[in-house]
């Protein structure tokens, strides 16, 4: 039921077995996968001139390195690089003869900073944990391939909701370190309007529970977190998918107990703050001019957290000299925000992203 959660409120694409192959279920078996942590010392962080003696940043990849063979998959907010190795993502993508055949390339699932089994506020730091940005996070995954995994260029990097964030600031940062970007649910503008207050709103709800304490809780503040799952539940999740999952009274019912009676083994208030609060100084739109390799951005119809009818996308992708913008109709396979970790619905695009690159030399 944690995994379920996870997938509900940051990621509600249901998960489905069709294509599966066994090397790539939920444990991610096999196929040269190597599990690990690079421990940068006296890591320096953009803003308030703070650092860590000690910042972990985890990850997992499939396969052997060789030349230019290397692919970065930057997961989403509240998620880790481990969500991606699952039936629907892994199971379409990773398996011989497929897109992202672990025989053909090295695959890199780094946990962001604050995520996964990377170092995070709930470590022990609380709230004295530093105020990190999404250029921490960019640099963090930068060092951990330039000077842990020896990866100086990356045939492509993919990345949903926030790591597709973070492809759009990859693609400025460091402008010939790949050869394409597959940014999936994002848009490549500062966080305002309805996301900056959802996730602000989400912020407020946590620390106005008494129990939270500044951070410094003895046990999860959970009317904070019950506020702020509600908020973040609605902009991730897709109406249809939820109809078809939940026709009756009954149904929404239940599906809604197993979300509340789960989120405080699945969430951390303190990481949640971090999380959410780390896009406050994101904005691509100045440097996309920067960016020289071949980029498909991809959202979907459904999307509450990037709705098409903001028509941001169509002008920021022509600042992108190699750039174009795919917007998926929506469908029964689509599932809202959630779409981004759907390869069957957008595995073409990646398919063409990958010859259109190779053909070009990035």
């Amino acid at each position: 039921m944690k995994r379920l959660f996870f997938l509900l409120l940051f990621c509600p694409a249901i998960v489905r077995a069709q294509g599966a192959i066994p090397e790539f279920g939920d444990r991610g078996e096999g196929r040269d996968r190597v599990e690990g942590d690079y421990v940068m010392k006296h890591f320096a962080f953009r803003e308030g001139d703070t650092s860590l003696a000690e910042l972990r940043i985890h990850y997992v990849t499939f396969g052997k390195k060789r030349r230019d063979n290397a692919v970065l998959i930057l997961h989403g907010t509240g998620s880790s690089g481990k969500n991606f190795i699952n039936p629907r993502f892994a199971g379409l993508l990773f398996g011989p003869g497929q897109l992202l055949d672990t025989s053909k390339y090295f695959l890199i699932l780094p946990d962001g900073i604050g995520h996964g089994k990377s170092s995070k506020p709930s470590d022990g730091l609380h709230m004295r944990f530093p105020k990190y940005t999404y250029d921490d996070m960019v640099l963090a995954y930068y060092r951990l391939l330039t000077e842990h995994l020896g990866v100086n260029h990356l045939r492509l990097i993919l990345g949903t909701s926030m790591g597709a964030m973070h492809a759009w600031v990859w693609g400025y940062t460091y402008p010939d370190f790949s050869d394409a970007l597959m940014p999936l649910a994002s848009l490549p503008v500062a966080i305002a309007g309805r996301n900056r207050m959802m996730r602000k709103q989400a912020i407020r709800l946590i620390e106005m529970d008494p129990e939270w304490k500044g951070g410094e809780y003895v046990r999860e503040p959970a009317q904070g977190l019950a506020g702020a799952s509600s908020s973040l539940f609605f902009m991730n999740s897709s109406p249809y998918q939820l109809q078809q999952r939940a026709p009756t009274r009954e149904k929404a019912d239940e599906l809604l107990d197993a979300m509340e009676k789960n989120y405080l083994s699945s969430l951390d208030a303190n990481d949640l703050i971090y999380q959410l609060d780390a896009s406050r100084n994101y904005d691509p739109s100045p440097f996309l001019g920067k960016i020289k390799v071949t980029v498909f951005a991809i959202n979907s119809a459904d999307d509450q957290i990037n709705p098409p009818e903001l028509g941001i996308m169509e002008k920021e992708i022509r600042k992108v000299g190699k750039g174009r913008y795919i917007l998926l109709p929506t469908t029964e396979k689509t599932e809202g925000h959630g779409t981004n970790s759907l390869p069957a619905v957008w595995g073409d695009y990646l398919r063409e992203l990958l010859s259109v690159s190779e053909r070009s030399g990035g």
